[in-house]
């Protein structure tokens, strides 16, 4: 499957596509790109982790989770960024536009380093003020960088053919190989 280049894409969401999805792996900057699309188009940031994660690291029960995430994006305009598979109908669904930052494991790795010390120096509030901790995200079996070597070949499988069922073909796809690619990308975002 060919997914469309950034130069081609940026048109259509300037045209009018206002309900977007960023995916990609833990600590790609999902949750950046994000929030600076919803900046630059006026419109709402919801972050999937906010409507997931719980007061102690503890996760919303199913329902619970899908009815957030759907209540979250029943408006017009969104941008989104998350990879809970268990909300993906809901939010893929009603999506238009699907970017996808597809760095290379490095660059994820590299990047996922430097957030990971910050939130733990600054001991960051994260969603329900959970904060980031050293011996469980260094060394724990819930280390983020552990999740991240094991989610990032699956995600390369994954999403080119997530992308090419039915269910999902009304989407404008935006790949992104590289943080210069994205960066380029999003200088383009409503120009025109």
């Amino acid at each position: 499957m060919s997914l469309r280049t950034p130069t081609a894409s940026h048109r259509c969401i300037a045209a009018g596509h206002r309900r977007i999805v960023v995916v990609g792996t833990t600590g790609s900057g999902k949750t950046t790109l994000a929030r600076q699309l919803a900046q630059r188009l006026a419109i709402p940031h919801v972050e999937l982790d906010a409507l997931h994660w719980g007061p102690g690291w503890t996760p919303a029960p199913l329902d619970l989770f899908r009815q957030r995430a759907a209540q979250a994006l029943s408006g017009e305009t969104w941008v989104v960024d998350g990879n809970y598979h268990v909300v993906r109908d809901i939010v893929w669904s009603r999506a238009d536009t699907v970017v996808w930052l597809d760095y290379a494991l490095p660059v994820i790795l590299a990047r996922l380093v430097w957030r990971t010390l910050r939130r733990i120096v600054t001991r960051e509030a994260l969603w329900n003020e959970n904060r980031e901790r050293f011996l469980v995200q260094i060394l724990s079996r819930d280390s983020l960088f552990l999740w991240a070597l094991r989610s990032y070949p699956r995600r390369r499988r994954e999403y080119p053919l997530l992308l090419q069922q039915p269910a999902y073909v009304h989407l404008t796809v935006v790949r992104l190989p590289s943080p210069r690619a994205t960066r380029t990308w999003l200088s383009q975002i409503g120009e025109s």
